[in-house]
């Protein structure tokens, strides 16, 4: 919250209602928020390219299943074309631009396998990460040829981890 309060004050869209910090300052509080923001996108990329492992390896056990079916035709769905109730789930919990959300998740993900120290990151990256994940996600796209899949032919449910956990909890008590 601070980051975009700092980005909008250093855009003059903010008439400083409480902040009275320099510009440099200001310009510190972004790039800590983009940095943040930076490790969310990861750690959901690690729970996204999970779930896509997870696909494959039971579309590679599969007999039924088109054997043109890659990750990237996971990562095309979930983006995409995700199913209509998932889509529901994700507005209720505030996310406005799922497809952003993911593709950069999957994009940063594709760069990092951990977070980087913030003190490695440019300040030119940090600014415009959005727009380095946008193309690594077209990049990891552009990997290898894939079937696409269509969320009238299947199907997946998306669980926060509270709400997961209580799932395995009940399911645990009912033996």
């Amino acid at each position: 919250m601070e980051g975009s309060k700092a980005a909008l004050a250093l855009e003059g869209l903010l008439d400083g209602q409480g902040l009275a910090d320099s510009e440099f300052e200001l310009e510190r509080k972004v790039l800590i928020g983009r940095y943040q923001e930076i490790r969310m996108l990861l750690f959901l990329g690690k729970d996204i390219f999970r779930w896509i492992e997870q696909c494959c390896d039971f579309v590679s056990r599969s007999s039924t299943v088109d054997p043109r079916i890659s990750e990237q035709s996971f990562a095309a769905f979930v983006v995409d074309d995700p199913p209509q109730f998932v889509r529901e789930k994700l507005e209720r919990w505030g996310v406005s631009d799922r497809r952003a959300v993911f593709s950069r998740a999957i994009g940063i993900h594709s760069l990092f396998a951990a977070p980087p120290p913030p003190e490695t990151l440019s300040p030119i990256f940090l600014r415009n990460y959005h727009r380095y994940a946008d193309h690594a996600y077209i990049c990891y796209q552009h990997l290898r040829p894939f079937f696409s899949l269509a969320s009238k032919d299947y199907d997946f449910e998306l669980y926060a981890s509270e709400e997961y956990a209580k799932i395995l909890s009940d399911q645990w008590e009912r033996g």
